[in-house]
């Protein structure tokens, strides 16, 4: 199984659109996927038509008094789940620094606050190939949890300034992480090549680093859409540029892997 963080610190940059998208392609490719909603705003939830809410909220799963495996729904599309998200989650961060699995101290393997999600997501290891986490904006244990818990973190980057120095932040946060560190796979998302600002920065930044993707999500308006439709691009405009864009996002993303283009 493996585990893939859609995380930037800045909101608005495109994060549950890849999730949607991306957690579509892997399901489309045959890979048995689940897509955590993590944000208590819970847009993916919405996309996916199914209800926010999670029985006994957040510190249910949290605490493990109940599995994680039976807060899943079915979508609409084979191959492909859901954990929806809850409003609770807007407090996640005081549950997992709560929450102590099997009354282990805080010290002992797996009991550590910022390990928490990694435990919770193992045992869907039997059920599925592929977990998608959306992730809220924010720095704090939460995000630090889904740090230590993925294996990739895909980085959705809007091409000015502010934005591209959120990279640099999670590239030094993530080369602090003692063993095993995920692998950072940004990409520019909402680019519009009319703007000056986007093309000098999308040149400057793509040569001389290896973690960003040579594939470019554009600023189109099916995108948008999406909310309204309630479907990932490559449903409801299979033949657009973004679905295009996105195919080849997933494309690169499973190359850099070592593992067969879909």
């Amino acid at each position: 199984m493996r585990i893939y963080a859609i995380y930037n610190i800045k909101g608005g940059v495109g994060k549950t659109t890849t999730a949607v998208n991306l957690g579509y392609l892997a399901a489309e490719a045959g890979l048995r996927t689940v897509l955590w909603d993590l944000d208590p705003q819970g847009a993916a939830s919405f996309m996916f038509r199914i209800k926010p809410k999670v029985k006994g909220g957040g510190k249910a799963l949290i605490s493990g008094k109940r599995p994680l495996d039976d807060a899943i729904k079915g979508t609409d599309f084979d191959n492909l789940d859901l954990i929806p998200a809850d409003f609770t989650y807007r407090n996640m961060d005081l549950l997992l620094d709560d929450a102590k699995p099997g009354g282990r101290p805080d010290d002992a393997p797996g009991g550590k606050p910022a390990r928490r999600l990694s435990k919770l997501l193992a045992p869907l290891a039997d059920e599925y190939d592929a977990v998608f986490l959306d992730c809220p904006p924010s720095v704090s244990l939460v995000s630090e949890n889904v740090l230590h818990a993925a294996d990739t973190v895909v980085v959705p980057l809007i091409p000015t300034t502010l934005s591209v120095r959120t990279l640099e932040q999670l590239a030094a946060f993530v080369g602090e992480f003692k063993g095993f560190r995920p692998e950072i796979f940004a990409f520019f998302s909402m680019v519009d090549r009319r703007k000056k600002l986007h093309r000098e920065i999308i040149e400057q930044l793509a040569a001389p680093r290896g973690d960003v993707a040579r594939t470019i999500i554009p600023s189109l308006s099916v995108i948008e859409s999406m909310s309204v439709w309630r479907s990932p691009v490559a449903v409801i405009a299979p033949g657009n540029a973004a679905a295009k864009a996105y195919r080849a996002l997933w494309a690169e993303l499973r190359a850099r892997e070592g593992l067969a283009s879909s």
